[in-house]
């Protein structure tokens, strides 16, 4: 038995370097969760949730005080080696909170590996050695948007996920003079945020077709899955499900022929973690539909455990996990590996990611 003697759960406000815009909301700074188990042995796990209503369904107070609540009975004494049943468990119990579960999950496939002594996703069974990552840009105006691209091809980066969905007019001028600036090396997908309707998402794909537009994320309203069939089978091809894909029945529905998305992006904040996003995976992987591992603003924590299940993914394609890189401060080094806008992982055990100095005084 390799027993979990001590959990601890807080909250950490993170600033951004960069405050955000998008089709609803703008941001500066980010709450995250975190979640730390230590082991018998002296190892320690650690995980990290970032919830927000309008996507995980949960509030902050929500997931701290779940996480206050559930912890200590659902983990302390138990064998961190029985892991899918301690995820089962956190599903029951705390069903309504993907974001504080995903952080939980985390933290509990980090010291497994850890226990293990090996890279989470060689436990997960890798299948990619590294993948190229896009960089956000929010909605904003047009010469800041190109201003902040020519940013990021200076800094490696070689995929570009613009946010549209304020019209079809202005979205078109943008992708238009965005690939007129950044000529046709650098890919560039589009994230609607459910901002269009069906016959504006014809009217954008159409308008931008020569453009070469590697997919189109959300594109129509979450609860309007029925009318991504107004649209061709070839534009539903490249368009992922975002906000309509939570958890592994979501993607089972969504998995039916005929197919409304061609690609899932999968959070983990949304799913609920590793094991509910490895179940979402498998699903694609057996319908055909390709994957793009996405985020919100997280630590380096929960970002690196989905890129551990990302490259343990057959059917992943796509990766968009750059939400940890405008943070202007967080609590771990190491974990990923960013080169020439490749993410990669390190040989170390676990998520291989370190705490900086006093980051575990929190009583939770």
């Amino acid at each position: 038995m390799v027993k979990i003697t001590t959990v601890k759960s807080w909250s950490e406000n993170l600033e951004l370097t960069r405050p955000y815009s998008i089709a609803y909301n703008t941001f500066d700074s980010v709450e995250n969760v975190f979640v730390y188990l230590q082991l018998a042995d002296g190892k320690y796990g650690l995980g990290a949730g970032s919830p927000a209503d309008l996507v995980t369904g949960e509030s902050l107070d929500d997931s701290k005080s779940i996480l206050a609540d559930k912890l200590p009975e659902l983990l302390v004494g138990k064998d961190v080696r029985l892991i899918q049943e301690h995820c089962r468990n956190m599903e029951k119990q705390m069903s309504k909170t993907p974001a504080a579960r995903a952080a939980v999950d985390i933290a509990l496939h980090d010291a497994l590996s850890k226990f293990l002594n090996i890279p989470l996703v060689d436990m997960l069974g890798r299948v990619h050695q590294a993948l190229p990552t896009s960089i956000t840009i929010g909605i904003k105006s047009l010469e800041e948007s190109l201003a902040e691209a020519e940013e990021y091809i200076g800094r490696g980066f070689r995929i570009l996920k613009v946010k549209t969905g304020k019209s079809v007019e202005e979205d078109v001028e943008l992708v238009n003079k965005m690939r007129e600036e950044i000529g046709s090396q650098i890919r560039i997908r589009v994230d609607a945020n459910q901002g269009y309707s069906a016959s504006e998402l014809q009217a954008f794909i159409q308008r931008t077709s020569e453009l070469d537009i590697e997919l189109v994320e959300q594109p129509l309203k979450d609860n309007d899955n029925q009318g991504m069939f107004d649209v061709t089978e070839e534009i539903r091809k490249q368009c992922a499900a975002d906000e309509s894909l939570h958890n592994p029945a979501d993607a089972l529905k969504l998995a039916a022929n005929p197919q409304a998305f061609g690609i899932y992006n999968i959070k983990l904040m949304k799913c609920g973690g590793v094991n509910a996003g490895m179940q979402i995976a498998e699903i694609a992987n057996l319908a055909g539909i390709d994957l793009m591992w996405g985020c919100m603003d997280e630590s380096i924590v929960s970002i690196t455990a989905a890129l551990h299940a990302a490259l343990a993914s057959p059917a992943t394609r796509y990766l968009d996990l750059d939400g940890s890189l405008d943070l202007a401060r967080d609590l771990v080094t190491g974990g990923f590996v960013l080169e020439d806008g490749y993410l990669g992982i390190t040989d170390q055990a676990g998520l291989g990611i370190n705490m900086t100095e006093g980051n575990i005084h929190h009583e939770g």
